[in-house]
């Protein structure tokens, strides 16, 4: 689900659960393949995590104040707080075992 900057305090900062953020553009090539990866985890991990992305151009400002640089850049929150962060083109095995540990450290 697509989020700007007037919800992703409601839907991200303010949200209790394991919620992952994708930060892209959809002309990035990298962005386009990660995007694939992501909405099919998305899927897989619903109930369990919270899936957004934000699309830089349209929302500019979110991407400065986490220091994003790189795209696509994915940030993992819990409770408000970025935990973990994958930047780039990532393999959907790393992605789903950070995910995974995610999950488990966020249950203790």
């Amino acid at each position: 689900m697509m989020i700007n900057k007037s919800n992703f305090k409601k839907h991200v900062i303010e949200s209790t659960d394991l919620t992952l953020v994708q930060f892209k553009t959809e002309w990035n090539g990298a962005c386009q393949i990660v995007s694939m990866i992501y909405d099919d985890l998305a899927r897989s991990y619903k109930g369990s995590a919270n899936f957004y992305t934000v699309d830089v151009e349209k929302e500019a400002g979110l991407n400065s104040e986490y220091g994003i640089s790189e795209l696509p850049t994915i940030l993992f929150f819990k409770a408000g707080e970025v935990i973990d962060h994958i930047v780039g083109l990532t393999p959907k095995d790393v992605l789903k075992n950070k995910i995974d540990n995610a999950l488990i450290n966020s249950a203790n």
